[in-house]
């Protein structure tokens, strides 16, 4: 297995900023593309606990649109073999001072391009 293949890192890389700017964005169609279209699909969230891609539009629906913009920092891309990679962040929003969110995504390459299978957010004290 190679471990951070350029070719296959530049992809998930492609992925991962395509998704941050829909984030920011409110990008709502894209971000659900982004996502596996699955039940066993998992986002854990600040404050909610998604299983399935059904809950997971549920929530991207009804989220506001305000204070979405953030600045990451220390982002890690790793890429495992062709068809696996994970991220993981660290971002920053002005609206909430002191505080540091941690976000990982797993990603995996499907026929129809790279897709976040499971997704973790928390928030810390910074």
């Amino acid at each position: 297995m190679i471990i951070d293949d350029p070719a296959v890192k530049a992809e998930v890389e492609a992925a991962f900023a395509a998704y941050e700017a829909a984030l920011v964005g409110n990008d709502v169609p894209t971000l659900e593309a982004l996502f596996h279209d699955d039940p066993r699909t998992i986002r854990y969230g600040g404050a909610e606990n998604l299983y399935g891609m059904e809950a997971i539009r549920a929530f991207r629906r009804a989220r506001s649109p305000e204070g979405l913009a953030r600045d990451l920092r220390d982002t890690v891309i790793t890429t495992y073999g062709s068809d696996t990679g994970i991220a993981m962040t660290l971002f920053t929003r002005s609206s909430t001072p002191g505080r540091i969110g941690r976000q990982s995504q797993t990603w995996i390459r499907f026929p129809d391009g790279w897709r976040v299978v499971a997704a973790h957010v928390s928030i810390i004290t910074g």
